[in-house]
C-alpha cells in the first residue's frame, strides 16, 4: 500500500482531489477514499499500484500542487538531514557575500551552474572563494544580519521532529559562519559545513580541508542512520542541488525543495509550491501536532 499526500496550502479543494483519484485509477492504480490532514491544504489518498506511475500521474493532473508518493507504513521519519542555501535558508550565502565585494553577479554565475551539476562542486567552491581573497571579516556579520533569512516552515519542521523524538543534522557546502547560528535559530541537534579562512581580519580566499561536498553528504546520513540503529526508510533528507542528490537518494523519503531541475528528477518527492511544512504533512502529521515556532 502506498500514500500519495497532496498539498496545496489554501487551494486544496475537492475538484483537486476528484482530479487525483482519476489519474491514479488512469495509471492503473487503485485509490481509496481520501482522508484530509488538514481541511483545504493536505490530503492523503491510499492506493495499490505502481508508486512511480502515480507519481508522474498525479503531477502532470495536478501541476500546481506537490504530491509526495511514498509507502503507507513508516512515514514518520527519525532522523531529518538538510542542505543550508536555499533549502532552509532563502540565500546561497556565498552569493550575499561576494555582493560584500561587488562581484555578487560573477560568483552567482558560479554557484548557479554548481547547482545544476554542471560543474565540480570542490573546484566551483575553491574558485569563488578565491574571489573574495582580501574582504573584511566584519562582512560576514553584516551579510548574517541583513540577507540570511529562514526559509517559511524551517523553524516548524525541525522543532516539530526534534518534539516526536527525530534527530536532525544540518550538512551544507556553505561555511560554518552562517551554518552554526542557523541551525541554533532553528533548532538542528548537529551542523557540519565548510570552513573559510580568515586571516589578519580579512578572508585569504581559501576553504579549509576536507571540503564539505556530496560524498559529505551521503556519508552524514549512512553515518548518522547507523549510529542511531536506523533502517533506510527512517530517514529524510531534503535539499535543492546537485551535491544533494547522492544524500537524497540515500534516504528514506528524499525531497527536492524547489530544486533545480536535474535534482528534482533524482529525486523521490519534490516540493516546489509549498513551504518546509509541506515534509510535515509528508509524514502524516495534521497541524493540530506541529510545534509551532
Amino acid at each position: 500500500m502506498f500514500t500519495a499526500t497532496l498539498i496545496a496550502a489554501g487551494a486544496l479543494g475537492r475538484g483537486e482531489i476528484s482530479t487525483a483519484s482519476d489519474a491514479l485509477a488512469a495509471a492503473g492504480c487503485v485509490p481509496e477514499a481520501p482522508h484530509w490532514l488538514d481541511a483545504g491544504d493536505a490530503c492523503d489518498l491510499g492506493f495499490t499500484g505502481d508508486a512511480g506511475a502515480a507519481r508522474a500521474a498525479l503531477e502532470a493532473a495536478l501541476p500546481a500542487v506537490d504530491s509526495v508518493v511514498q509507502p503507507r507504513v513508516g512515514r514518520a521519519k527519525a532522523l531529518l538531514v538538510a542542505d543550508m542555501d536555499s533549502t532552509m535558508i532563502t540565500v546561497e550565502c556565498i552569493d550575499e557575500l561576494a555582493d560584500f565585494a561587488g562581484i555578487k553577479a560573477q560568483v552567482a554565475a558560479v554557484t548557479e551552474a554548481a547547482m545544476r551539476g554542471e560543474l565540480d562542486f570542490g573546484a566551483a567552491l575553491d574558485a569563488r572563494v578565491a574571489l573574495l581573497r582580501g574582504l573584511p571579516a566584519t562582512a560576514i556579520d553584516r551579510c548574517r544580519a541583513e540577507r540570511v533569512r529562514l526559509m517559511p516552515g524551517a523553524r516548524t519542521l525541525v522543532r516539530t521532529m526534534r518534539a516526536r523524538g527525530a534527530r536532525s543534522v544540518l550538512v551544507s557546502g556553505g561555511f560554518t559562519v552562517f551554518a552554526e547560528p542557523v541551525a541554533a535559530e532553528i533548532g538542528f541537534d548537529h551542523v557540519i559545513a565548510n570552513r573559510l579562512g580568515i586571516e589578519d581580519g580579512v578572508l585569504d580566499g581559501r576553504v579549509a580541508r576536507p571540503i564539505v561536498d556530496a560524498a559529505t553528504k551521503l556519508e552524514t546520513i549512512v553515518a548518522e542512520r547507523t549510529a542511531l540503529g536506523l533502517p533506510a526508510g527512517a530517514t529524510l533528507a531534503v535539499g535543492d542541488g546537485a551535491n544533494d542528490i547522492p544524500m537524497i537518494q540515500a534516504a528514506g523519503l528524499g525531497v527536492a525543495y524547489h530544486a533545480k531541475p536535474r535534482t528534482a528528477a533524482a529525486a523521490q518527492a519534490r516540493i516546489a509550491y509549498g513551504d518546509l511544512t509541506a515534509l510535515l504533512w509528508a509524514q502524516g502529521l495534521a497541524r493540530r501536532e506541529w510545534v509551532q515556532a
